[in-house]
């Protein structure tokens, strides 16, 4: 392989969003990043990953923070360099699919409170479930990234990115995301594909993945050699394992290649010193696991993203079937094939880990299904990307002629007028709106604290008793799981 690009390979640093949500379950605190703004804002980074995913949920749910705050403070110590965030297209940053309206007033919401950068997927790669966001994130001024999500199946092969790629490009998007959820994508591999979308779209191309395998770092350096533009690495000390490879490491490996991102390593370094302090502080917490930091080829054995392996090993420990672990990891491929080979990242993952589980558990296959399986069987999700097993279908009670063949959101009738008149005597803005909506169960209760007598906020809980005991209850885990 050679170099197939001269100009400096860019970097979005995931320590304020997804390095945390990989390793520490998003419990970082907006307090603990504020003291690294300054440095990290003079070191020339792309942009710099710091909202979305799982913190909003994170922060009203355990941290008793407003994540529009989070969002504000955040931009006003960060003047120089672009914001980023994960949104979950149709799905917003919730675990359902919401009307044209609700992303529209979310993307702008978010834009005027100081998002840059939308990375915007649909975790089954449906299309028509990205064009009300992407639409939305250009009429508002932000910078489209439209996400392959990547994974490996019989139909997943580089045809299919590369065509889909080029249907983001045409919808508007003004960077390609190939997010690999699972670091399933191994070097050889990348090198070709991205060769490939190089060729074929002429917008940048930004590279996500994660350590899980141990397979991150040649990963990038084979996407460099490929021409990849952007690509995701975490600072050291919340790097590796579930997180992604390390920012440093790369930086020190390209200096005078044709490819050095030109970043400064002293700056980095210093940091690293602010941020090993508050990994120690998630430790002592319990809230960091040493364990993500180890390597784990089950990902390349059975496809199943690094964070949602320990949630499916607490499912079972709830259910007194911990000896059963590797019975489930077995069947997640199982029911990924009869459920049209959804690639497995929020909220597919969940559903298809839960109903594997499931499936163990009972001793028997397909006796029951969680809501949330029928919801994806049916089409309420968005088109299943393979052929979906008929039988399967018919157990959990749904006839061929009641599948969603439309695009979901399309049977959603305006609904900001619904919220903002049900949550009127306690949204105190359209950003309270926007949290109620998409967490009515959780927001009232943030709410109540933030606009009631002052209490110290909660510590942090561990991720282990975040998990509910009941396995129908699969949104309770989508916290704790990647986004």
């Amino acid at each position: 392989m050679e170099f197939l690009s001269n100009k400096p390979l860019l970097i979005t640093d995931t320590i304020l969003r997804d390095a945390h949500q990989s390793q520490a379950a998003t419990r970082m605190r907006v307090e603990d990043m504020l003291p690294a703004c300054e440095i990290l804002d003079s070191i020339g980074y792309y942009s710099l990953e710091c909202w979305g995913g799982a913190t909003f949920d994170s922060c009203l749910r355990f941290l008793n923070e407003d994540p529009w705050e989070r969002l504000r403070k955040l931009k006003a110590a960060l003047p120089n360099t672009k914001l980023q965030m994960l949104f979950r297209g149709q799905n917003i940053l919730g675990y359902k699919h919401y009307a044209d309206d609700v992303v529209d007033a979310f993307c702008r919401k978010a834009i005027e409170n100081g998002m840059d950068i939308i990375r915007i997927f649909d975790a089954l790669n449906d299309v028509r479930n990205l064009e009300q966001a992407i639409k939305s994130t250009k009429k508002y001024g932000g910078i489209v990234e439209g996400t392959l999500s990547y994974t490996i199946s019989p139909i997943h092969n580089e045809d299919y990115f590369v065509k889909m790629a080029k249907e983001l490009e045409q919808m508007g998007a003004d960077v390609i995301c190939l997010k690999d959820m699972a670091n399933l994508l191994l070097p050889p591999a990348a090198y070709s594909l991205i060769k490939r979308l190089k060729e074929t779209v002429s917008i940048p191309i930004h590279l996500h993945t994660h350590n899980t395998s141990g397979t991150g770092d040649m990963l990038y350096l084979a996407a460099a050699m490929a021409g990849i533009d952007i690509v995701d690495t975490a600072l050291s000390p919340l790097a590796n394992g579930t997180a992604q490879p390390a920012t440093e490491s790369l930086v020190a490996t390209l200096q005078g290649t044709v490819r050095d991102t030109g970043l400064d390593l002293t700056k980095m370094s210093e940091a690293a010193v602010h941020f090993r302090k508050v990994a120690q502080k998630l430790k002592d917490a319990g809230t960091l696991d040493p364990k993500v930091l180890n390597v784990d080829t089950n990902t390349l054995l059975y496809q199943v993203p690094g964070g949602m392996l320990s949630n499916l090993l607490s499912q079972l420990k709830q259910a007194g079937k911990e000896d059963q672990f590797y019975d489930v990891l077995a069947e997640v491929p199982r029911v990924r094939e009869d459920f049209g080979y959804p690639p497995l990242v929020t909220p597919s993952s969940q559903i298809v880990g839960t109903q594997a589980v499931m499936n163990v558990i009972m001793g028997e296959r397909y006796k029951t299904f969680t809501k949330e399986s029928k919801a994806m069987l049916k089409g309420e999700y968005g088109k299943l990307p393979g052929t979906v097993n008929e039988d399967v279908r018919a157990k959990a009670g749904i006839a061929p002629e009641d599948v969603i063949t439309c695009r979901p959101a399309d049977l959603l009738e305006p609904e900001l007028p619904k919220y903002r008149e049900e949550f009127k005597d306690i949204a105190k803005s359209d950003e309270d709106v926007l949290s109620l909506a998409l967490f009515p169960q959780v927001a009232p209760k943030f709410l109540a604290w933030r606009d009631g007598p002052k209490e110290e906020p909660a510590a942090p809980a561990a991720p282990k008793d975040a998990a509910p005991a009941d396995p129908n209850a699969v949104r309770e885990l989508y916290v704790e799981f990647k986004g």
